[in-house]
């Protein structure tokens, strides 16, 4: 019998796209590379998923001083803040600043992870639990080799 439920035909989920926006997260992360974020909760959202490097906490200081200090400090900054109206206008004032410091910005990861995940959630705090339960419906196997591959679900089966 075919499942006629409107929210079980959802299109394939890109699991592949969201695991190869997390790797490119922890990568950073692990070669030093900070990562900024709006609070405590969004740091622990990136712990969650292995994030190892350092994190700045975008809550707590002018978005200038924060700039300056980061692009000083590092030679790479993430900027990972949240994709609602307060978390854009950081990223803009953010990606600003930057360009005035020897940093590389990166706001790429953050585009195009808010494109993918956008009508799900709308922050970073939400980001770990949200991959995890894509890996449950989604599906990851492990290949024994540590590489992971994904299987997409078709609407239908």
């Amino acid at each position: 019998m075919k499942n006629t439920n409107p929210s079980r035909q959802k299109k394939t989920y890109d699991l592949e796209a969201l695991e190869e926006l997390i790797s490119s997260i922890l990568e950073a992360s692990s070669r030093g590379a900070v990562i900024i974020v709006e609070g405590r909760r969004d740091e622990m959202a990136l712990r969650r998923l292995g994030a190892s490097g350092p994190v700045i906490l975008a809550s707590r200081r002018p978005a200038l001083d924060l700039a300056e200090d980061a692009g000083e400090s590092y030679r790479e900054v993430i900027v990972l803040t949240d994709w609602d109206q307060k978390g854009e206008e950081m990223a803009r004032l953010l990606e600003k600043f930057l360009r005035h410091t020897p940093a590389v910005a990166d706001l790429e990861i953050r585009g195009r992870l808010r494109k993918l995940v956008k009508k799900e959630i709308k922050d970073v705090e939400s980001l770990a639990v949200y991959t995890e339960r894509m890996r449950e419906l989604y599906g990851k196997k492990n290949c024994g080799n540590g590489i992971t591959r994904s299987r997409q679900i078709h609407p239908g089966g």
